[in-house]
């Protein structure tokens, strides 16, 4: 529970019709299974006491009075477990029968939630919640009954659930919508559902769009296995989602527990940062339960690479940057496009976001300009990759050794061109900037820049030097993408010359080049110095977009990367990500313009807002 993940489960359990008895057994083993498992809340479907498939019996007075005795035998076993359990019963009260949901934990009945959206059908034998909540009695205690219900962790505030029965949750009666906005992280729902073909699909895609609408967590078990099948048969269907995504699903016609952790902590923070969310301002009845704190062990799926998208997608993320440096090229009046090409990842995929603005925007592939600036760590063969490619891709191709001019410089500044330090390096990044530069002023060219998302996060740039461009194309994504899209031209290519060149540049160590080296390959590792980008892309999507704490990425890290990099290795790079990401901000403050391609960008202009001089001390003390 610790860090807001809550262990849930939606379970199924084999029923007998009209038989509460046998069916109170089922639950309770049900029960056991989940506090086995840690689960925090058990949702169990709708009218699971009796069977959901009762018909007219639901009206004989014989079946709810089993349904209530069975009823308080799971509550009286409760009492064994820290767990909320939600079950569904027939319950008569002041002369009606109500569909409900029985929300029960240690013995007792914390509240009761009545169905509002009934069918045609379901009007036979219920009547929906009424309009306000009341207290009713169930064994001589009083208990909250109605469908305006919030149950809240003590200590744990985040947690609080709302219960919609059924249609509640999807239907046009707003049940779901209140209870989120009136505070419920989570949601909720045991149901019964005659299933078709296509039913599980309307089901998901109707659940997925509604979670994420709400930003909220759901919980849904599906009556199945022993319901009637005279004229159907139900599935037993159990999903948990989280913001439109499913962590968890079943198979259809199966019994037992479906278990996830749903981020209650991460659903308020998104609510926070939503200019649309609107909190209710009425309040609903608050019903306080407790349960001990601890670590949640994680068991659902920490995706490694969250910035890359499914395949379809790339696509529009190569035709963001088109669409953007087209734009920008046309209102500038430019005949050049220019590139610095190093023969590295970046400045290759800004180059083929150059011919690919090209084709779109009827521009010759002529009036692209790819410059290699040869200089004291450049290797043979991103050298000759540059060539290579540049040829392949039929832009215009220029070298500009630029050593004379660099030891030029070394001299008016009094450096020692055996000294390897910063101005060494960075002494070589300017001075390839005032040369890209100087040839847009000479072709009436724009300078596209080649820096990533990554690098922008890190820092890892000289400030005017690389860090300056007159539009940074590659600005909006970060190295795992760039590696991504990259392979993907490659693997659609039909050029093989083209083809091969892509992959051996994929192949190539990421490298600023700018030490000295020797032989194919230099000795200026980049991940060597700041890290694994794999580990800094994770951290960039998680700390950025999501607004989690470091200690809160590192499990989430220690999860996603578990048989890739240890735990000591983690928390060292997320340390260095965090010193650099403030110590750097001042860079990303005066940043040139770039597309959004991702959910992240760093654009001081929109997307991030962030004082150059704020302290990073209490991102390092939670990791403490």
């Amino acid at each position: 529970m610790k860090n807001g993940w809550i262990k849930v489960a939606a379970g199924t359990p084999r029923v007998q019709i009209a038989d509460p008895a046998y069916n109170a057994e089922q639950i309770a083993g049900l029960m056991q299974q989940a506090d086995q498992a840690g689960v925090q809340l058990l949702v169990l479907p709708e009218l699971c006491v009796t069977a959901a498939s009762c018909g007219d019996l639901f009206l004989q007075g014989t079946l709810l009075e089993k349904a209530r005795k069975a009823a308080e035998e799971v509550i009286e076993y409760s009492s064994a477990f820290d767990m909320v359990t939600v079950l569904g019963l027939p319950l008569a009260w002041n002369g009606a029968i109500y569909d409900c949901a029985l929300v029960l934990q240690k013995g007792k009945v914390l509240g009761i939630v009545p169905k509002t959206c009934l069918n045609a059908e379901e009007r036979r034998w219920y009547k929906p919640a009424p309009a306000d909540s009341t207290m009713i009695d169930w064994n001589g205690e009083k208990v909250p009954f109605g469908a305006q219900l919030l149950f809240q962790h003590q200590e744990i505030a985040e947690f609080t659930f709302g219960v919609c029965t059924g249609s509640d949750l999807t239907g046009l009666t707003g049940t779901a919508a209140s209870l989120a906005c009136a505070g419920a992280t989570i949601l909720v729902s045991g149901y019964e559902e005659t299933e078709a073909l296509g039913r599980a699909k309307q089901r998901r895609a109707a659940l997925q769009a509604e979670s994420k609408r709400l930003l909220a967590g759901f919980v849904v078990s599906g009556a199945g296995a022993g319901e009637s099948t005279t004229d159907q048969a139900d599935a037993g269907h159990r999903l948990i989602l989280e913001r439109g995504q499913i962590l968890e699903e079943s198979p259809l016609f199966t019994k037992g527990l479906t278990i996830s952790e749903l981020d209650v902590q991460q659903l308020i923070s998104d609510r926070r940062a939503c200019e649309l969310w609107n909190p209710a301002q009425q309040s609903a009845c608050i019903v306080a339960f407790t349960t001990p704190v601890h670590v949640t062990e994680l068991t659902r799926s920490v995706d490694p690479y969250p910035f890359l998208p499914a395949e379809e997608e790339l696509e529009t993320a190569l035709d963001l940057q088109a669409e953007g440096l087209g734009k920008r090229f046309v209102h500038a009046h430019c005949k050049t496009m220019i590139v610095g090409l190093s023969g590295g990842l970046d400045s290759t995929l800004a180059l083929l976001a150059c011919v690919r603005t090209a084709d779109r925007f009827a521009i010759s592939h002529t009036q692209i300009l790819a410059v290699t600036m040869p200089c004291f760590g450049t290797t043979s063969r991103t050298r000759s990759n540059a060539e290579i490619l540049a040829e392949a891709l039929g832009v215009r191709f220029a070298t500009i050794d630029m050593k004379a001019s660099v030891l030029q410089h070394f001299a008016d500044i009094r450096q020692d061109p055996e000294k390897y330090d910063v101005t060494f390096e960075n002494a070589q990044a300017r001075e390839r900037t005032q040369i890209l530069m100087d040839l847009a002023n000479q072709e009436n060219g724009l300078v596209v820049g080649t820096g990533d998302l990554s690098e922008l996060a890190l820092g890892w740039a000289t400030y005017n030097g690389d860090h300056m461009s007159m539009y940074g194309v590659n600005a909006g994504i970060p190295k795992t993408l760039i590696r991504r899209l990259t392979a993907y031209i490659a693997a659609r290519s039909d050029n093989d010359t083209l083809r091969d060149v892509l992959n051996d540049i994929l192949a190539t160590p990421v490298s600023p080049e700018l030490l000295p080296s020797e032989g194919k390959d230099s000795s200026q590792k980049t991940e060597d110095l700041v890290g694994p980008y794999d580990l800094h892309d994770f951290f960039l999507y998680h700390i950025v977009r999501d607004r989690k704490t470091p200690s809160k990425v590192l499990r989430l890290a220690e999860r996603a990367f578990q048989d890739v990099f240890p735990r000591e290795v983690i928390l060292h790079w997320l340390r260095k990500f965090c010193d650099r990401f403030f110590m750097q901000q001042y860079k990303r403050s005066a940043l040139p313009d770039g597309p959004m391609v991702t959910e992240v960008s760093l654009s001081p202009r929109g997307a991030w807002h962030m004082p150059s001089d704020a302290e990073v001390a209490a991102w390092r003390e939670d990791l403490e």
